[in-house]
């Protein structure tokens, strides 16, 4: 019964120590007494346990970066807003039929429609979506009074509209 108690405690917290347990495991040079081998395993099965968990969710990130990839339309929409502060780009885009809206102010972008990843260089939008239209809205953006520049361009217009702010 004392071997499952100590098996659960975490490695940093102190183990007691009785008299008949120094008896039984000698002493290291150090001076602290030596932990027997079932302790151990203990440690190493719980090390092993956490590792099982980072790995699957290190092969769930990866899964999601394969799914979602690089999308080089949005990444070059995000550099034209940093270089044209003054300006919010909505953009509307399809992913598998299902129409996204992404708004993007100062190189950073951010999906209204669906989840947004925390991490700001994963892309918001998979490389197969298909952008349908962007609007050019005057910034700083207030959803009550939005004051629309240009309206329902497409990605090509837009590119010809912005030749000399937008980098590849």
């Amino acid at each position: 019964m004392l071997v499952h108690r100590l098996c659960l405690l975490p490695p940093a917290m102190p183990v007691p120590v009785s008299s008949s347990f120094v008896q039984r495991f000698p002493t290291l040079a150090s001076g602290r007494p030596r932990r027997p081998l079932m302790f151990q395993f203990c440690r190493a099965r719980r090390r092993l346990i956490r590792y099982e968990e980072d790995n699957n969710v290190e092969e769930e990130e990866e899964e999601e970066e394969e799914e979602h990839g690089y999308n080089a339309e949005i990444a070059m929409l995000e550099s034209y807003t940093e270089s044209a502060r003054s300006e919010v780009l909505l953009v509307g885009a399809t992913v598998d039929g299902v129409v996204e809206q992404v708004l993007i102010f100062k190189g950073y972008s951010s999906c209204l429609s669906s989840r947004t990843a925390i991490d700001p260089s994963k892309s918001v939008l998979p490389a197969k979506a298909i952008i349908q239209s962007i609007d050019v809205i005057k910034g700083p953006f207030d959803p009550s009074c939005i004051d629309y520049l240009e309206k329902g361009l497409t990605f090509d217009e837009f590119i010809v509209r912005s030749k000399g702010k937008l980098r590849k």
